[in-house]
């Protein structure tokens, strides 16, 4: 009876065994040094504007503002370095298209103006990436870090024309899900640009120069940014 007891209880540990071999994808994933990957995803681009209530020779007062959001594409690649059991930090280089619709209106008469301001960024995030415990086959995390951002998009005559390079804080959330060959990651991060994105000097617009008054009417335009990710590693 102590056999049949015995070998019972083996053959249980050996089936629980395999069951959570079989439920348990990639177990040991995140005891790797190093992990590669890439990422496709969506984000919208926005303005926070600080007017500073210049007046015009002409008497007027122009005000910016976007009314909405357009969705933009993004694709990064992903280098990743594991600093301890719950701490890792990323790399992710990439190039982020987008475009943000924004008007000007004039305060005593509303007349209005209206920019389609296109942007093609190369993007150099650094991210530290804290992990919470694994619960079977997900892990949740939250991120922080800089991303350096270089437009490379140039083009003359616009109202407002944004300088050359930024850089960005960045914060977001995400989850870990480990399937059976790789890793899928959704992530939502949010970037908020910390100097002014205008350019002030304009000598595209030496032969507009009524053009001036709308960067002039602004002490500041900040960008900011949503970022929706899907990560494969």
């Amino acid at each position: 009876m102590s056999a049949l007891l015995f070998f019972g209880g083996v053959a249980s540990t050996v089936s629980a065994a395999g069951f959570n071999d079989k439920v348990l994808n990639k177990p040991y994933a995140d005891m790797r040094r190093w992990h590669l990957g890439f990422s496709v995803g969506v984000h919208t681009q926005d303005f926070l504007f600080t007017h500073n209530g210049m007046v015009t020779d002409q008497g007027e007062e122009w005000y910016a503002e976007q009314p909405g959001f357009s969705p933009g594409f993004c694709v990064n690649g992903l280098v990743d370095y594991r600093l301890g059991p719950l701490l890792n930090l990323r790399f992710t280089p990439g190039m982020y298209f987008g475009n943000r619709d924004v008007t000007f209106r004039e305060y005593n008469t509303g007349a209005a103006l209206r920019q389609n301001v296109k942007t093609a960024y190369v993007v150099m995030p650094v991210d530290l990436k804290f992990s919470g415990v694994r619960l079977r086959n997900s892990r949740p995390y939250l991120t922080a870090g800089v991303m350096p951002a270089v437009n490379v998009t140039v083009k003359k005559g616009d109202y407002l024309r944004l300088k050359p390079a930024e850089v960005y804080l960045t914060a977001g959330f995400g989850c870990d899900f480990y399937l059976p060959y790789f890793k899928f990651i959704p992530e939502v991060k949010f970037c908020f640009g910390l100097s002014d994105a205008l350019a002030r000097q304009r000598p595209d617009l030496e032969d507009e120069p009524d053009k001036i008054k709308i960067t002039r009417s602004l002490s500041k335009a900040l960008s900011r940014m949503v970022v929706f990710t899907f990560y494969f590693e």
